[in-house]
């Protein structure tokens, strides 16, 4: 099936239709009148050989190819959207636009918020919309990064996309300043007799995924969707987690925990920006890669701090 053989203008009739069920509210929606709707109803019906909407009652109802093709039609719109309203040039300064970034609270948190710092000085009529990762990115990456300008993601997740390298960051174990089991210093054995708090997405920790390797497997004790949160579900308890040591030191003081040094020489991590290669050539696009590189490029200039346990006193400062 090529493209050439294909009206484009039946990808937007698709859309409506299976969004709305309806083909009046269907034709209101893309400035259609009905009789015209009727006849993009038919003809993609004639395309697809199946009725896509079928009446039930008194009202329409999608087959199961109609259930089918709705996220994937939102994700084409998607796209075509994005290529056609790719530009040659762009002007910081005066230019009005939103970029929207795939990205957990970790990347908000350390790289985010200095990035939008920096487009706020530079190009106050842009607009950044951070989302949060869903938990199926590795099982369909391309339709993912298709519906956003990036994906702020260490290496080791994905691959196969164009990427822009930020930083790097290392890993630090937090645990309770009441834990009276842990000493100065953590062992392995405390990491497999301890119970856990976890990132819920762990492939998004390879310093994790790295125990089972050296035979440790954690006893997960409670999972949560944010990095930001560990410190309060460590706090208090027997509990230890696995956080970055840059949102370590953001998050030095916000509850009783201490920041220690893993006991096994813990995997770092590499940010960074991986988009899809339909905004390759975008000038907008390009001037949101340079300007990530190089706020990415700042940070890496500042080293993480080490850990309490490397500087020999047991406990961080609050």
């Amino acid at each position: 099936m090529y493209l050439s053989g294909l009206d484009l203008n039946l990808v937007l009739s698709l859309r409506a239709l299976l969004e709305e069920r309806n083909v009046t509210r269907a034709g209101q929606r893309i400035g259609l009148s009905q009789p015209a709707m009727s006849a993009a109803l038919a003809r993609l019906r004639r395309h697809f050989d199946d009725e896509l909407l079928s009446r039930v009652g008194g009202q329409y109802e999608l087959t199961a190819l109609g259930r089918a093709l709705l996220d994937r039609t939102a994700t084409a719109c998607d796209l075509l959207e994005r290529v056609f309203s790719s530009r040659a040039d762009f002007i910081p300064g005066s230019e009005e636009h939103e970029f929207t970034l795939l990205a957990s609270d970790y990347a908000v948190a350390v790289f985010g918020a200095e990035f939008a710092r920096t487009v706020h000085a530079e190009a106050p009529g842009v607009r950044l919309r951070f989302q949060r990762i869903p938990p199926d990115v590795t099982e369909d990456a391309e339709t993912l990064l298709s519906t956003a300008d990036g994906l702020l993601m260490p290496h080791g997740i994905i691959s196969g996309f164009p990427a822009v390298e930020l930083f790097t960051d290392g890993w630090a174990f937090l645990v309770a300043e009441t834990n009276d089991e842990v000493g100065d210093r953590l062992t392995m054995e405390d990491l497999a007799r301890l119970p856990w708090v976890t990132y819920q997405r762990t492939y998004d920790a390879p310093a994790a995924r790295q125990l089972s390797m050296i035979g440790v497997e954690p006893r997960v004790e409670v999972s949560v969707d944010s990095f930001q949160v560990l410190p309060f579900l460590v706090a208090g308890t027997r509990r230890i987690a696995l956080v970055q040591q840059r949102l370590a030191e953001q998050l030095s003081g916000v509850a009783a925990v201490r920041v220690m040094e893993a006991p096994y020489e813990a995997v770092p991590l590499q940010e960074a920006l991986w988009w899809h290669p339909v905004h390759t050539h975008d000038a907008a696009h390009i001037w949101l890669r340079e300007t990530s590189a190089r706020v990415g490029a700042e940070l890496a200039e500042s080293a993480p701090r080490r850990t309490a346990a490397a500087a020999g006193t047991g406990r961080a400062s609050r």
